[in-house]
């Protein structure tokens, strides 16, 4: 396999400030491909794209609402080309019992983690089709299949996230485009509180990254759907 596998293509990655979004830029760069990033804190950003270390595109952005989610599009096409890979990445997660739960952090949470990926699929998608091909590959989450107390809001909205990605797979693949969905357990970032789990025997970011390589170098005649990623060792 050629070391740069993604030479020629576009990538967009949503919440590459840090953690596993970063990890996955810098996994796509050194792959080849050209590489935006966003994130809301212009801060966070710059940061990351220093750190990245070869050029990168780097929008601040708030993808959960559809005039910046244009304009990320609109700028990563004009300065870069056409999206070939997106990746959303962004989320957040707030968790409470349900009862004590708020329609803040319901919206929160929904925009962020299921909306915005909606808003950012259904943008990139008509360039995709009329190319014949494209990846769109959506971090989930573990929590998409198995509840947990606290967790209704951000187990919904995983839940969610992955019946939208079946379904776009399923409108997409006919034109060559192939939509997957990652669901990584407990990552060891800043996204959550761990208690007392051993950030040791988490899973890396980079874990999160090499799966993302794994899905675009597979082979033209198939697509994979879906993948489970866990720790070796239980937390």
């Amino acid at each position: 396999m050629s070391e740069t596998p993604l030479a020629g293509t576009v990538s967009l990655i949503t919440g590459a400030s840090r953690g596993i979004g970063l990890a996955i830029a810098h996994t796509v760069g050194r792959m080849g491909s050209k590489v935006a990033i966003c994130a809301r804190n212009p801060e966070r950003l710059r940061a990351a794209a220093a750190e990245l270390g070869f050029p990168v595109l780097a929008l601040p952005a708030d993808v959960t609402r559809s005039s910046d989610v244009g304009l990320l599009v609109d700028e990563t096409e004009r300065l870069l080309g056409p999206v070939d890979i997106l990746v959303n990445n962004a989320g957040i997660g707030r968790f409470a019992p349900v009862q004590e739960a708020t329609e803040a952090d319901w919206d929160a949470v929904l925009d962020t983690n299921l909306k915005a990926v909606f808003l950012l699929s259904r943008l990139v998608a008509p360039g995709m089709i009329r190319r014949r091909g494209g990846h769109i590959v959506n971090i989930a989450s573990l929590a998409g299949k198995s509840a947990f107390a606290g967790g209704a809001i951000y187990c919904a909205s995983k839940w969610g996230l992955l019946g939208l990605t079946q379904s776009m797979a399923e409108d997409l693949r006919p034109f060559g485009i192939r939509v997957t969905a990652i669901c990584p357990g407990t990552v060891a970032t800043e996204f959550s509180p761990h208690g007392d789990k051993d950030p040791r025997k988490m899973l890396q970011p980079e874990d999160v990254a090499h799966a993302v390589e794994m899905i675009l170098t597979e082979t033209p005649e198939s697509f994979i759907s879906e993948v489970l990623l866990r720790p070796t060792q239980k937390p």
